[in-house]
C-alpha cells in the first residue's frame, strides 16, 4: 500500500467543512500552491493527482480541495455559485497561511481557472497563476453545461436538476445570475502577476478562443503552452504528465530555489512514496529530486528508473568521473567518455568472471560495462582504461562486502528527531462536458 497525501479539512466560506489533500515534496518545500478543480469535478481527478506529484518532485507542495457540496466536502452544492467558489479558494489560502505558508502559486482547471484569476487579487502572496482549459468568462458554463430548456426550468422554478456527465446536480437561479454578473476581463487585465495559460487547441468543452481572450487581456509576463491533442479533462495520462512537467518547468522561474539543508551536508538520500500508483517513489539526493518506479509490465507507471537502474547509473557515472579525473591528471586526450551498463542476475555456473567462492548453484548480479571514448584506443590504453575503471569507488563497493544497518521509526518520530517543530518540518519549513 502506498502512502497518501496529508488529509486535511478546513471551514469554507459558508462554514461547511471542506475536504482537502496536501501533497508534500520529499524534503524542503520551495513554495506552496493551491489548486481549484473544474465545475462538478473533485480534487481527486487523475490529472490533478499527476500534477500534484510532478510539482512535489520539484519541491512545490500542493493543496487541492473539494468545493462546497462536491466530492467529500460538506454543504449543499445548490447553494453555491462562482462567487462562493472564489470565497472557498480564499478560505483555503487562509488555511495554508495560518498552518503552513500562504500559497504563492494559484492553479485552476476549467471553471477553477476562472476562479483563480478572480481570487488572485485576494491572495496578496500570489507570485504566479496557472490556468488549464479555462474559460475567459465564468458565464461560459451556461453555454456548454446547461441547455436552453435547463435555463428555462431554472428561471421558472428557481432551481432544476441537471444531468452533468454521469451525475445529477441541482442548479439554482442564483448560480445563473451570479456567473452572469462576474465578468473576468477586469480581473485578468489587473492581474499583473506572471500568468501561464495552458489549453488544448481541440478542446470541445472550452474552446481555444478562450485562451486567446485571456492572453490578450493579460499584461506581461504571460505565457501560453499548447496541450496539443489533449481533451478537456486531460484524461490521457501522457497529456496530464506533459502538462504537469511543463507547468513545473515554468514555475521554476517564479518560486524560490532550493537552499542547502543539513541532510544535504550529511549526504543523506531520502526515498519516499508519493501516493501516485503502486511503486512510485520520490528520491531526494541533496538538492536534486527524481522519481523511482517500475515498468508498466511490473505494475508501475514507468515514471522513473527502477532501483536496479539507479544502481547501474551509480556504476556508470562513477566510472565516467573516475576516468575523467585520471585523464585530466595524466593529460591523456580521451575526448568524451561514455559508459553503458547492463544488469542481470545469472547462475554462477554461467558467469566466467564470478568469484571462486560463489556457490555454483546460486545466482549472482552481473554488471556488463562498455566504455567508449573519442580517442584512438591502443591495446595499452585499453588496458589502462579498464584498470582505472575497476578502481572507481562504486565498482569497489559492488565487489566488496557491504553492511546495511536498518532501524524502524514512525514518520512522526523521524520528524521529531530532525526538529523541535515536527508539523513545520513535515510541511517542509520554507522561508519563502465539465467546465
Amino acid at each position: 500500500m502506498t502512502s497518501q497525501p496529508l488529509r486535511l479539512d478546513f471551514p469554507g466560506y459558508s462554514g461547511a467543512s471542506l475536504a482537502a489533500r496536501l501533497d508534500l515534496p520529499n524534503g524542503p518545500v520551495r513554495a506552496y500552491a493551491l489548486f481549484a478543480h473544474c465545475f462538478t469535478c473533485s480534487k481527486d481527478l487523475a490529472a490533478v493527482r499527476r500534477i500534484a506529484a510532478e510539482l512535489a518532485r520539484e519541491g512545490i507542495a500542493l493543496l487541492r480541495f473539494d468545493f462546497t457540496g462536491l466530492g467529500s466536502s460538506e454543504g449543499e452544492f445548490s447553494s453555491t455559485n462562482f462567487s462562493s467558489n472564489v470565497a472557498d479558494l480564499v478560505s483555503a489560502a487562509d488555511y495554508l497561511r495560518r498552518h503552513y505558508e500562504a500559497p504563492s502559486v494559484l492553479i485552476g482547471h476549467s471553471l477553477g481557472g476562472a476562479a483563480v484569476l478572480s481570487a488572485s487579487k485576494r491572495v496578496p502572496e500570489t507570485r504566479a497563476v496557472v490556468t488549464i482549459g479555462a474559460p475567459a468568462d465564468a458565464s461560459h458554463v451556461l453555454k456548454h453545461v446547461l441547455s436552453s430548456s435547463d435555463l428555462s426550468r431554472i428561471q421558472d422554478d428557481g432551481a432544476a436538476d441537471v444531468r452533468i456527465g454521469e451525475r445529477t446536480f441541482k442548479i439554482s437561479r442564483q448560480f445563473v445570475e451570479d456567473v452572469r454578473r462576474e465578468p473576468l476581463s477586469h480581473d485578468i487585465s489587473s492581474l499583473r502577476k506572471p500568468l501561464l495559460i495552458m489549453h488544448a487547441p481541440w478542446d470541445e468543452t472550452v474552446g481555444i478562443e478562450n485562451a486567446t481572450e485571456i492572453f490578450l487581456a493579460a499584461k506581461h509576463p504571460k505565457s501560453f503552452i499548447s496541450l496539443d491533442q489533449a481533451d478537456h479533462l486531460l484524461s490521457d495520462p501522457a497529456d496530464a504528465a506533459f502538462a504537469a512537467q511543463a507547468m513545473a518547468g515554468w514555475l521554476s522561474r517564479y518560486v524560490p530555489a532550493d537552499t542547502p539543508q543539513e541532510d544535504d551536508i550529511l549526504g543523506n538520500v531520502r526515498v519516499m512514496e508519493i501516493g501516485e500508483g503502486r511503486f512510485q517513489n520520490m528520491v531526494r539526493a541533496g538538492r536534486h529530486r527524481l522519481f523511482a518506479d517500475e515498468p508498466t509490465k511490473m505494475g508501475g507507471l514507468d515514471l522513473g528508473p527502477t532501483p536496479y537502474d539507479f544502481l547501474s547509473i551509480a556504476l556508470g557515472a562513477c566510472t565516467s568521473m573516475t576516468l575523467r579525473l585520471y585523464a585530466d591528471h595524466k593529460n591523456i586526450p580521451l575526448g568524451r567518455v561514455s559508459v553503458d551498463v547492463a544488469h542481470e542476475k545469472v547462475h554462477a555456473t554461467d558467469c566466467a568472471d564470478c568469484a571462486a567462492d560463489v556457490s555454483p548453484n546460486g545466482k549472482i548480479d552481473r554488471f556488463t560495462r562498455i566504455i567508449a571514448v573519442d580517442a584512438e584506443v591502443t591495446e595499452e590504453l585499453r588496458a589502462k582504461i579498464i584498470e582505472i575503471a575497476n578502481k572507481c569507488p562504486v565498482h569497489r563497493t559492488l565487489e566488496s562486502v557491504s553492511v546495511v544497518s536498518t532501524s524502524v521509526d514512525t514518520f512522526k518520530e523521524l520528524m521529531r528527531a530532525q526538529t523541535q517543530d515536527p508539523v513545520r518540518e513535515l510541511a517542509g519549513n520554507s522561508s519563502a462536458p465539465r467546465v
